[in-house]
């Protein structure tokens, strides 16, 4: 035949995947070449610049087969397919144009999905959607040499089930094979998928080295487990799991640790945190927060983060709501597990079984602002006084609201009822109680404020300045309380927001008597958009009467004002901002609580912090440094010092605490993260306290492959906590999950 340049459509025979946006089956075959000989009806012989094409597939090479009846090719010499966004090259192909089935000889691959590719000595499609590859390497590092690679005997790529799986692999990082499984499965995308995770390996002052291997079980969408055995060389073997769910109307996690007979305490060690949240109907749910451990030493020994080092009062509570059209009703249950540290006691806190609360309130009856609380609580004890209390919490509001200024004044009612039991235990003070004490105590606030706005400028932009004088009064009589024991109220700290509110105590079980004057003055300038760039406030509360109750061992207080609290919240720009609060205290004449916090972010992954925090009550001066910054090419610095300076408060303090001022290091990270284009390194050690004077010290190896796997300890969690601001330098999801 002459040389020519063809083009044939030719029939289709065969069906492919339903999902697939152009279906092969209703596709024709079209085939094109610099010449074509054989026959039309049965079989085509294709040479130079070949060209076959069926939907998403298309084949070129120098010399091509096709036959028509069986739609299948052959093709050779500078073999290149591309389908579905995957492209392959090879020596020979062979190839089924409807089903996808075939081979390729001594492949080359690349995946769209994930940028995977490799190379191999011959690799089967199944179908459309499976492949099986022998002698093969993965990476998705770019370029020919990748600075890691997977290497196997065979792999299977599944793209219907977005997983791959290897056997006999070896992970090689910069040409040395640095870990080896006889069998590893992981994500073709970002979905999640079941099967071992990389090991975690880490170490710690107090357990030694510390292996973990996870297997993960997606179970479904909304459904997962993770079971997590963990070799800790100092106690054994411990096992863990988690567990999470979500759906429409329900969701929860639970999590549970085992070591039976730790070898340090030979004893058996656990702990078990389950939370769950339920809605039954549109109005009624329920939910439960379950936390428990074996021991007082379980949260010292092996906790790798400061929240659970330090967490020693476990809640376990059982709550049911309902919901009307303007009332809530909750039934609770309650108690906590309290984890002694022996230098620093903790008072076990009253369980309350149970306790019952109604609330009730609507805005804007003919003007009124109304509310209601009713409560009815049992509580329990080992050794101290137990019993009932019933409490009535009405208030009704008419708030007076303009443009310019708003007054609201308010009256409310707090009656308590107790019924006691055990009333000859001690509680604290040395009194013994009435079996029947109760109270009701009217209260009457007048909260009022102006706003005044003006144009301005700052740092160089229009802004619009306001101006908020407030005063905000109350008057509470005064009723003799001290006979009434103390279940779950305490006085809160001095702030902004408390000084606002009637009641200086947290709780029912005390009610103060006031009849004083906050006067605050806040000023903010606003950008166009509304954006705040600047607050400062200031705000005293002035008091005409003795405050005459307090809780069991307090001294009356006779001061005629509190102490003075200013703030201050500036963005100079989008990069640097700074906060201060400060609590002078006019009678010492000192700063009894402060903090200063600066913030420097100028890009992403770019953020230094610097606070200072000074709190005379608790004899505490510290300063926290803590930052995440590149420190050369590719290199990025983490670190964060939180240091307890000398003081000599315990002096100062007319009223001294039982426990010593603190100085030295309290917590500490320091790290390094390397990120190259297809995998980052992480190095950090942390340093946390676990209970008074002692701490856990904790080092994190991490090496993690682009799109197959994390190798070691992760430490994101650790640095998320640490640093304010932290931003991982990896691009990827940190929840997907490959296994191994």
């Amino acid at each position: 035949m002459s040389l020519t340049v063809a083009a044939v459509a030719l029939p289709a025979v065969a069906q492919t995947t339903a999902e697939r946006k152009v279906s092969d089956d209703e596709a024709p075959t079209n085939v094109s070449a610099e010449q074509m000989t054989g026959r039309p009806d049965r079989e085509v012989v294709l040479e130079r610049d070949v060209e076959i094409t069926r939907g998403e597939t298309t084949v070129n090479s120098d010399h091509a087969t096709y036959w028509i009846e069986e739609d299948e090719v052959e093709a050779s010499g500078n073999v290149r397919m591309t389908r579905f966004g995957d492209r392959y090259t090879g020596d020979k192909m062979r190839l089924k144009m409807d089903t996808g089935e075939g081979y390729v000889e001594n492949p080359t691959y690349h995946m769209k999905a994930n940028n995977a590719h490799g190379t191999a000595d011959r690799l089967d499609f199944e179908s459309q959607e499976r492949a099986h590859v022998s002698s093969a390497t993965y990476s998705t590092c770019e370029g020919p040499d990748p600075d890691w690679y997977l290497k196997s005997s065979t792999m299977t790529f599944d793209k219907g089930l977005d997983t791959g799986t290897a056997s006999g692999a070896v992970i090689y990082f910069k040409d040395v094979p640095i870990i080896g499984t006889p069998y590893i499965s992981f994500p073709l995308s970002d979905a999640r998928k079941s099967g071992f995770l990389p090991p975690s390996i880490g170490t710690s002052s107090r357990g030694g080295l510390e292996i973990m291997t996870p297997y993960y079980f997606n179970i479904a969408p909304n459904r997962d487990f993770t079971l997590s055995p963990r070799y800790i060389a100092r106690r054994g073997l411990m096992i863990g799991g988690e567990a999470r769910y979500l759906d429409y109307d329900y969701s929860g996690e639970t999590k549970f640790e085992y070591l039976g007979d730790d070898r340090e305490t030979h004893t058996n060690r656990y702990s078990i945190s389950s939370q769950h949240r339920q809605r039954l109907t549109p109005q009624a749910s329920f939910a439960w927060n379950l936390n428990g451990a074996s021991d007082d030493n379980y949260p010292s020994d092996f906790s790798q983060n400061l929240a659970t080092s330090t967490e020693r009062l476990l809640l376990r509570d059982l709550n049911f709501t309902y919901k009307g059209s303007f009332w809530a009703a909750t039934a609770r249950a309650s108690n906590y597990q309290v984890l002694q540290d022996p230098d620093a006691p903790i008072t076990r806190p009253y369980d309350r079984l149970p306790q019952l609360t109604w609330r009730g309130q609507q805005y804007d009856v003919g003007g009124f602002d109304w509310s209601t609380t009713v409560q009815a609580t049992s509580f329990w004890h080992p050794d101290y006084v137990r019993g009932d209390r019933f409490v009535v919490n009405p208030s009704i509001s008419y708030p007076i609201v303009r443009p310019s200024y708003f007054i609201t004044p308010k009256v409310s009612l707090t009656a308590t009822s107790y019924n006691l039991q055990n009333t000859e235990a001690q509680f604290n003070n040395g009194l013994t109680y009435d079996s029947s004490p109760g109270y009701a105590l009217p209260t009457f606030s007048l909260d009022s404020g102006l706003i005044f706005e003006r144009d301005t400028s700052l740092f160089g932009s229009n802004m619009t300045q306001t101006l908020e004088p407030r005063l905000f009064y109350v008057k509470t009589p005064y009723r003799d309380q001290s006979r009434t024991p103390i279940f779950d109220t305490g006085e809160a700290d001095l702030s902004f927001a408390q000084i606002f509110s009637e009641n200086r105590f947290v709780g029912y079980d005390r009610i103060s008597d006031a009849d004083q004057l906050t006067a605050a003055l806040v000023t903010r300038y606003l950008e166009p958009n509304g954006a705040e760039r600047m607050r400062l406030a200031i705000g005293q509360r002035f008091y005409f009467e003795d405050q005459r109750v307090t809780l069991p061992n307090q001294v009356p207080n006779n001061d005629t004002k509190s102490d003075l609290l200013a703030s201050a919240a500036i963005r100079f720009s989008e990069k640097l901002s700074t906060e201060a609060t400060i609590q002078y205290s006019a009678t010492q004449k000192d700063v009894t609580r402060a903090n200063y916090t600066v913030s420097w972010r100028p890009e992403p992954k770019k953020v230094l912090n610097l606070s200072y925090r000074i709190d005379v009550p608790n004899e505490l001066r510290q300063i926290d440094v803590s930052g995440q910054w590149p420190i050369a090419d590719r290199w990025y610095g983490v670190a964060r010092v939180n240091y307890s300076l000398d003081n000599n408060y315990a002096e100062r303090n007319a009223v001294p605490l039982n426990v010593p001022p603190a100085n030295g290091l309290s917590e500490g990270l320091l790290g390094l993260e390397y990120k190259a284009d297809c995998w980052i390194f992480r190095i950090v050690a942390q340093r946390i306290p676990t209970s008074t004077g002692e701490s856990n010290s904790s080092l994190f190896f991490q090496l993690e492959l682009s799109g197959l796997a994390k190798l070691g300890s992760d430490p994101l969690s650790a640095l998320r906590t640490s640093i304010p601001g932290y931003q991982p330098i990896s691009n990827q999801s940190n929840t997907n999950h490959s296994g191994m």
